[in-house]
């Protein structure tokens, strides 16, 4: 049975990803500080407490461990709040992605998927996005992520690290079972929002824009499901991510934000 390291394991995605593991015959370690995650969300896995950015943290993970891969979802991802407090984004997405990669490489794990963004775009020329469209992100946010990318290229061309970064776009929706879903505090995912109204829990939803070139002046969100966002990660890691991959993960169908479907 392989290991995996979930770093971010406690969050939205990282905690679905921990359930489809557990499904699929893996055994997932969690690596979580718990500042955005909830360590209910984790299940029977073992939860690690501590930042990405603490060796000391990684180095009693990994000797505790036999860790065969991991998996990187622990990011700060608030584009509003990268604006406001980039340091922080440097700090914990792209040093701390640093500080991960060379304990991975002193303990000889060579096995990296990477949670990345479409936020690495900008604002893209041509779409739908296509995986070898020109990188121009528009916020600290995604350029630090695009800057942790770099990291685990150079750690590949320097040190063999094997990985793939999978950049998302918009993910929504909850585990079938109804045991895990969003939870962020505070909320700014617009289709949780929209829930909380329906049940009474937030008065209204704010649309932001009504000038974009579409039917109703709102713009085009393209949403992907968790759990397909989950499938997608496990591909890498059962192949165990022999080069270094960069796919983009879509539906290719884009929502307006106003539409009722």
């Amino acid at each position: 049975m392989k290991t995996i390291l979930v770093i971010g394991g406690a969050g939205y995605i990282g905690s679905h990803m921990v359930r489809m593991l557990t499904r699929n015959g893996y055994r997932p370690v969690v690596l979580d500080n718990l500042s955005t995650g909830h360590a209910d969300a984790v299940g029977e896995a073992p939860l690690m407490w501590g930042d990405l950015g603490n060796r000391s943290v990684l180095e009693a993970t990994f000797s505790q461990y036999p860790v065969d891969a991991v998996m990187h979802f622990a990011a700060c991802s608030r584009v509003d709040e990268s604006m406001t407090n980039p340091g922080k984004y440097y700090r914990n997405n792209v040093l701390g992605t640093q500080v991960l990669l060379e304990a991975m490489r002193d303990h000889g794990i060579r096995n990296l998927v990477f949670s990345s963004t479409a936020a690495v775009y900008g604002n893209p020329a041509n779409l739908p996005i296509r995986e070898s469209q020109a990188t121009c992100p528009v916020n600290p946010y995604g350029r630090t992520k695009l800057a942790a990318e770099g990291l685990l290229h150079d750690f590949s061309a320097a040190h063999g690290l094997r990985y793939t970064a999978l950049r998302y776009f918009n993910a929504a929706g909850a585990d079938p079972d109804g045991i895990l879903g969003e939870r962020h505090e505070p909320e700014t995912h617009l289709i949780p929002i929209v829930l909380q109204v329906a049940n009474g829990r937030r008065a209204s939803v704010s649309i932001h824009g009504t000038d974009y070139p579409t039917q109703d002046g709102s713009c085009v969100r393209d949403y992907v499901h968790v759990q397909d966002l989950c499938a997608c990660t496990c591909c890498p890691c059962s192949a165990c991510a022999t080069g270094a991959k960069v796919p983009c993960i879509t539906s290719a169908t884009g929502v307006v934000t106003r539409s009722p479907r």
